[in-house]
């Protein structure tokens, strides 16, 4: 699986996120996931949330692992800015 199958899936399900997908293999990804959908819900369901949409993937085993980070829009910035001090 590209990464960019895995980014349109998670785009599709989240509209309007920012989504970075990275994989060295095809089958073991990284993504960065920013949505206004996370505000108010925990990181435990940010990420079972991001999992919902990839969920069919992950029982094909197409997708075998993934590191996932998920930010709302203001602790975007917040990571984003920590990241620059």
């Amino acid at each position: 699986m590209l990464p960019m199958q895995v980014k349109e899936m998670i785009e599709d399900g989240l509209p309007n996120a920012i989504v970075e997908v990275h994989s060295e293999d095809g089958s073991h990804f990284e993504a960065i996931v920013v949505s206004e959908a996370f505000t108010n819900l925990s990181m435990v369901k940010q990420h079972q949330a991001v999992y919902a949409l990839l969920d069919d993937a992950i029982k094909m085993n197409a997708i075998h692992a993934l590191a996932l980070k998920t930010y709302t829009p203001e602790s975007w910035e917040k990571a984003k800015k920590s990241q620059l001090a």
